[in-house]
């Protein structure tokens, strides 16, 4: 499938739209409810290496097609790795050699969403399960339809969450909350979501409003310039780690650079003739 101009990218689970300097994610398995198999975790880094490749996209939603964002990993296709049966024959320190590549590369596809340069927004409706909050944790947005149910499952199944919810997010809502959610397993509605800040906002009941919704903040960002809004995520993530001072001499090094931007000048230019700003993002 080709999209937008330069994205190249197929997938038999994925579908990847650029418009307007907006690039949408779909999940795009939905008669198994974007259930994650190993398609899923192949292709997520492949899309989001197209989306890097495009110098026009300026803003990524992640959305998904069908009843349910994602009701997480799908344990029919890959629980015979998870219990190691896929190498049986072979040695145990052979069998957790490649258990333990396996989890290091899913952790990198969900990853491969965190590291774009772009803000990423995540539209989420009907479950949201297990590594549906890994990939919506990698997000720097969550939006939500009413309907959607959110569920940190993995103490359910016997698994500890390991493709980035407990390191993620600890940074988006309260430890207390976090614990709870993730010992427990427990399924919460949108309001609870809302409530303790893992999604910033709810949008109608339906998955078309909270894509609605999404693409509506999408076009406020992309309207900003791309220079400023990929430095203030670089940014915000080169808070993590340090202190108050580390972080204002990063900024101060981060605007010696790019300050004086051609965005820079279409702002004051823009300004002072009492017109909206155009931005090329150089």
């Amino acid at each position: 499938m080709k999209s937008g101009g330069t994205v190249e990218f197929s997938s038999d689970v994925l579908t990847l739209e650029v418009a307007q300097h907006v690039a949408t994610i779909w999940l795009d398995r939905p008669e198994a409810r974007n259930a994650m198999g190993g398609a899923f975790w192949r292709d997520l880094p492949r899309a989001a290496a197209a989306i890097a490749s495009d110098p026009t996209v300026r803003v990524v939603i992640i959305a998904a097609r069908g009843p349910a964002f994602t009701v997480g990993l799908d344990l029919k296709e890959m629980g015979a790795g998870l219990l190691g049966d896929a190498h049986s024959g072979t040695s145990e320190a052979v069998r957790n050699q490649s258990t333990y590549e396996t989890i290091r590369a899913m952790q990198s596809s969900i990853s491969a969403i965190a590291d774009l340069e772009v803000p990423v927004i995540a539209a989420v409706h009907g479950y949201c399960i297990g590594a549906g909050i890994d990939l919506i944790s990698a997000c720097d947005i969550r939006l939500s339809s009413s309907d959607a149910t959110f569920s940190v499952r993995e103490t359910r199944i016997a698994i500890v969450a390991d493709m980035g919810t407990l390191q993620r997010l600890p940074r988006l809502i309260g430890a207390g909350h976090v614990a709870e959610l993730a010992f427990t397993g427990k399924d919460i509605d949108a309001q609870r979501a809302a409530q303790i800040g893992l999604v910033n906002s709810l949008h109608g009941d339906s998955g078309d409003d909270v894509v609605v919704a999404a693409r509506s903040l999408a076009r406020e960002i992309a309207s900003n310039s791309p220079v400023a809004v990929r430095g203030t995520k670089a940014v915000l993530a080169a808070n993590e780690g340090r202190s108050v001072d580390e972080g204002l001499d990063f900024v101060a090094r981060w605007n010696t650079m790019y300050l004086q931007s051609n965005d820079l000048r279409e702002a004051i230019t823009a300004f002072i003739e009492r017109r909206p700003p155009v931005f090329n993002g150089d």
